[in-house]
């Protein structure tokens, strides 16, 4: 009897194995794993794109780092300074994260023009932000600009190029504004969003800027990580690069650590990488803004 209790034990448990098989057998594959969506931005791509491991100040990214032009085809006065933009060609530039200017910056009598949709900080499809094409280090950059009415937008220096990214995210910014009719101007803190301030961190002293229609005269300097801004004639800005006081201001903005860029937080910290370099370029704020007479004297 005991034996025919066990032969009929092993049995059954052979029947329910071979009946969990056939049911799992037969049910869909409904419950595989799902695929992880992968970011497009951190995808690196191509021989001039370069993924970039995330730090403990910085999420992972992906840089461009595309070949650049030889300043030897530029004209060069007998002062030094280069002439990166001569009234007549683009030659040079192209858009940020593109290969191409954006059509809607164009030469408009002798001056490089970006025709606006008014639409803020979104930007068309045929708009963006440009690069001249070539890093630079240590430099004197001066430039002639002027605004519509109730027009934004901005110089960068020291830029990367980061995939997917906005230019601002990881170079400050010469604020370019129409001060008086611009509701930027009475934001941030003691003028520090008018035109000339390092956006959103030092306001422009004196602040002189012509009304919107004139031109004005700016200019950028950046020396051994000390930087200047000029307005029409006046030194309006100073900071020093990779300094406690830099990294002070950078936490005391939009930009600060914890915060909402946290990319941004850690590609201005290191402003420029380990080379302390980086693309020149001009904003697309969606406004009407003209530039001429870009000049720059390396100071290497």
């Amino acid at each position: 009897m005991k034996k025919v209790s066990y032969f009929l034990a092993i049995a059954a448990v052979v029947g329910l194995f071979i009946a969990c098989t056939q049911k799992k057998a037969a049910q869909p594959a409904t419950e595989e794993k799902a695929e992880v969506a992968i970011d497009p931005k951190l995808v690196a791509e191509g021989p001039y794109e370069k993924f970039i491991e995330a730090t403990d100040i910085s999420p992972a990214y992906v840089l461009i780092e595309k070949p650049q032009v030889n300043l030897d085809e530029f004209a060069k006065g007998k002062d030094g300074f280069i002439t990166l933009f001569d009234g007549s060609s683009l030659k040079g530039w192209r858009g940020y994260n593109q290969d191409t200017v954006p059509a809607r910056w164009s030469i408009d009598g002798k001056a490089l023009k970006f025709s606006g949709t008014g639409e803020g900080e979104a930007q068309a499809k045929d708009g963006g932000d440009i690069i001249f094409a070539h890093k630079f280090k240590n430099f004197e950059l001066t430039f002639d600009w002027k605004v519509a009415k109730g027009s934004n937008s901005g110089v960068f220096i020291l830029a990367r190029e980061i995939k997917g990214e906005p230019i601002y995210i990881s170079s400050p910014e010469y604020q370019i504004l129409d001060n008086a009719n611009h509701a930027d101007a009475s934001q941030g803190e003691n003028g520090n969003r008018q035109s000339a301030s390092l956006y959103d961190m030092i306001p422009a002293k004196p602040q002189n800027a012509k009304p919107f229609g004139e031109w004005n005269t700016g200019g950028i300097t950046v020396y051994k990580g000390s930087v200047f801004y000029k307005q029409n004639g006046k030194t309006v800005v100073e900071y020093h690069l990779w300094t406690p006081k830099w990294e002070e201001l950078i936490n005391n903005g939009k930009f600060k650590k914890g915060g909402d860029f946290p990319l941004a937080y850690g590609l201005l910290t290191n402003l420029g990488g380990d080379e302390r370099e980086g693309y020149i370029g001009f904003q697309d704020h969606s406004d009407d803004v003209w530039f001429r007479n870009i000049k720059i004297k390396i100071m290497d």
